[in-house]
């Protein structure tokens, strides 16, 4: 099944490849050829869970990538991975066709699949990902891909700022995310995510360690942070609306089934190790952050719902909302939360993909996504005022469509959070209802737009084409099913979804319309009450909440302030660093590689030798070596660039004959060549430049004198630093060893890794060629300065 497994996650980057060549020959026709390439995906899906690939505790493979150095490609695949993978490819194949009509006589189209394809396999790894590494590496890959798709009108302003604004906050939150998997990777000695001698596995005592080091709830704000600003919870909401520019199959295929699902993905991968077993009763720390994060952007997103003008920018909160469902249950402490947070995963792609999709009839068909112009559009598409009333009553979480069911299953696990802690926690429950109130009204406000008469301002809505209509139908179809028969999408693929968030085997639980009164009834039924008594007073809550978001109310009035005064900030630095000095970007390098390297030494403690003359020292030594020093501290007075670069040669020069002392002609005879070349060659340059020294401010001369100190004080502790350690044997001693002499011929070490039989010889090439590309480096640096100072011949003494 390894090859499957690979075709999965591989075989859509291969169809993006191909997609330009492909809309070549077929023009718009090329998304089908998408959706073809998504089918097979979905199939070889399907094949896996026909065959319980992962169905029992997971199965975990792994492709050889770099062999010596041990690094492989880990695949993991269980119940959470399939529920993702099927979202990813089935969703995808529905857009994908959907496209075919919508994309008619858009721009970019070849971009477009392509784009959207390698999209699908990324998400398709992020899923399947058995390692740090490959998650991370898919992780930032959805990024990098969802960037493309939502600035997919290039010469638009708007869509400018979404792609660059999701482009910022996601990818900022990947580098929080990796800085966690730093820490849980030195923790549990291993990169593995699930399986035997992984982290997973052993989550007792990597999380022990964590805790003895302080770094366990570190990691697990990083992770946090990562699945946060992916999932769009406040306060990283704020990309999710602005992403709407996109084309809406790109909305509805990121932002409802897919992008958006990895970061809960990620909690109810990681669920297992920072919420181990036997806490109920109490709330840990895994609950102080998910549970309370997930209702607060349930309750926020929803109001900023009910704000909205746009029918596409209130799906775009409604997501958030319900994406902040999924984290509030996934982050209550009890078995309950786990259902809800893999129950709602399903419910809430299959509704608000069709929503999306939904949208883009309506937009596509009527000209406007603008609310208050838009209803009574049952009279033109009766067929999509259908999927929108199945859709949208899922939606709002209304018995019996299957949004009720996750519904329930969170107002249950709230009230045994509150019951079990007490005090403020019953704040839970209550938030989680207020939350639900309001996302009955913006999903009612949803449906409004195909009741009542139609608008005088609407004009003629055209009858959308069947590659638009097809898709949120089958969406609506999977509704259907599910509301008819909850029990069989949990009996089906989400108890093995639960078995992934607790680390333990399938969990089929029972789920069905209420036959009896308890709480979680109680709070359904104070939703629906309650939000039927408001409706009418709809337009004054969106006018109210409207008028409150001014200012610094508003997530965006912090993120457009934070990006200028960080820009302002860069350009100001920019102005101060980029001076168009070579001296002043000599002195920021060398003097900031200086200044870290300075640093590394403290922090590790580093100690100088004990000075003492060395044995064997003689006059000629001393004599040479103060030579060489008056020679350095001439530099500094000479009159002109001629004397002091005769000067400094004194000190190579002085070197070589240091050498000459120490018996190392060889070195000797290298020194003075490269010696003298250099000579030469800086006078012949320095025949071109002007011999101008100028009069630089005191200011400037104490900042050079800084800087060439703090460069000495480096160069000299690093020489120090490593000579001062020397082999208990000589060196020629290991070598020998190493290459079996005498008399067992040469060893194998020297032939495998040297790649020849001969010790001088493997040295020769293997050190001395090292040693030699330095060299050549050095060379090629000195060239470029050289270089540098030529073409800035002509541009005035000063420079």
């Amino acid at each position: 099944m390894i090859e499957t497994v690979l075709a999965v996650v591989f075989l859509p980057f291969l169809g993006a490849a191909l997609a330009p060549a492909v809309y070549r020959l077929a023009g718009e026709r090329t998304a089908y050829y998408a959706a073809g390439v998504a089918a097979v995906c979905l199939a070889l899906v399907g094949r896996l869970y026909a065959a319980g690939v992962g169905r029992d505790g997971g199965t975990r493979y792994a492709v050889e990538w770099v062999p010596s150095l041990d690094v492989s490609l880990a695949l993991y695949v269980d119940g959470l991975a399939l529920l993702i993978a099927f979202l990813a490819s089935g969703v995808g194949v529905l857009v994908l066709v959907y496209s075919g009509g919508y994309m008619h006589g858009e721009p970019g189209q070849a971009k477009y699949y392509a784009t959207m394809l390698a999209f699908m396999g990324s998400m398709l790894g992020v899923a399947l990902a058995g390692d740090l590494f490959a998650l991370f590496t898919f992780w930032e890959l959805t990024s990098l891909s969802s960037f493309l798709l939502i600035g997919h009108y290039t010469t638009a302003a708007d869509s400018q700022y979404a792609a660059r604004k999701s482009m910022l906050i996601t990818v900022a939150g990947g580098l929080f995310m990796l800085a966690g998997f730093l820490l849980l990777a030195w923790a549990g000695e291993t990169t593995l995510i699930a399986g035997a001698d992984s982290l997973l596995a052993d989550a007792g005592a990597v999380g022990d360690r964590l805790r003895a080091a302080g770094l366990f709830v570190p990691a697990l704000l990083l992770v946090g942070v990562g699945a946060a600003t992916k999932s769009a919870q406040v306060p990283f909401h704020v990309w999710l609306p602005n992403a709407m520019e996109a084309p809406t199959p790109v909305s509805a295929f990121l932002h409802s089934a897919t992008m958006v699902k990895a970061g809960v993905y990620l909690l109810g991968r990681f669920r297992p190790f920072f919420l181990p077993e036997g806490v109920e009763g109490v709330v840990p720390a895994w609950s102080w952050l998910v549970l309370v994060l997930g209702l607060v952007t349930m309750t926020v997103a929803a109001v900023l719902a009910v704000a909205a003008t746009d029918i596409k920018e209130l799906l775009a909160y409604s997501t958030a909302s319900h994406l902040g469902l999924i984290t509030a249950g996934f982050g209550a402490a009890n078995g309950l939360g786990a259902e809800t947070g893999a129950f709602h995963v399903l419910n809430h792609a299959s509704f608000k993909a069709a929503l999306f999709l939904v949208a883009g009839i309506v937009a596509h068909e009527a000209g406007t996504r603008k609310i208050d112009r838009l209803s009574g559009l049952r009279h033109d598409l009766p067929v999509t005022a259908v999927i929108a009333a199945v859709a949208s009553l899922s939606m709002a979480g209304l018995p019996p469509f299957n949004g009720f069911y996750s519904k329930e299953l969170l107002f249950e696990a709230t009230y045994e959070v509150g019951h079990a802690a007490g005090g403020l926690a019953w704040l839970v429950p209550i938030v989680a209802v207020v939350g639900s109130v309001f996302t009955f009204l913006y999903s009612i406000k949803f449906l409004s737009l195909f009741l009542g008469d139609r608008p005088d301002g609407l004009g003629h809505v055209h009858r959308p084409p069947l590659a638009m209509v097809v898709p949120p139908s089958v969406l609506a179809v999977v509704v259907g099913v599910i509301s008819v028969d909850p029990q069989l999408a949990v009996d089906t693929l989400v108890g093995d979804v639960y078995a992934s968030a607790v680390a333990g085997e399938a969990h089929s639980f029972s789920i069905g319309l209420p036959t009896k009164l308890k709480p979680a009834v109680i709070m359904s039924v104070i939703t629906i009450v309650a939000g039927a008594l408001l409706w009418p007073t709809y337009d004054w809550l969106h006018e109210g909440v409207r008028r409150l978001l001014a200012g610094p109310a508003r997530a965006n009035w912090w993120y457009d302030n934070g990006v200028d005064g960080l820009t302002t900030g860069g350009r100001r630095v920019g102005n101060r660093v980029q001076t168009g000095l070579v001296r002043t970007y000599a002195a920021w390098a060398v003097g900031t590689t200086a200044v870290v390297t300075l640093s590394a030494y403290a922090v590790a403690g580093a100690r100088l030798p004990a000075v003492s003359v060395p044995p064997g020292t003689t006059p000629a030594f001393v004599t040479v070596l103060v030579v060489a020093v008056v020679g350095a501290a001439a530099v500094t007075v000479a009159p002109s660039h001629v004397a002091g670069v005769l000067t400094l040669s004194i000190l190579g020069f002085m070197v070589a004959v240091f050498y000459i002392l120490s018996d190392a002609p060889d070195l000797a005879l290298t020194q003075l060549v490269v010696e003298t070349l250099v000579l030469v060659l800086f006078l012949l340059v320095l025949n071109r430049l002007p011999a101008y020294y100028g009069s630089p401010s005191r200011l400037r001369v104490l900042r050079d004198g800084a800087v060439a100190s703090v460069v000495g004080v480096t160069v000299f502790l690093t020489v120090v630093l490593s000579t001062s350690a020397s082999p208990a044997e000589p060196l020629s001693g290991v070598l020998i060893q190493r290459a079996n002499l005498p008399p067992g011929g040469h060893g194998a070490f020297f032939s495998d890794f040297g790649g020849g039989s001969n010790v001088v010889n493997v040295i020769l090439v293997d050190l001395r060629a090292t040693d030699t590309m330095g060299e050549i480096a050095v060379v090629a640096m000195a060239a470029l300065a050289v270089l540098t100072l030529i073409r800035m011949r002509n541009q005035g003494e000063t420079q």
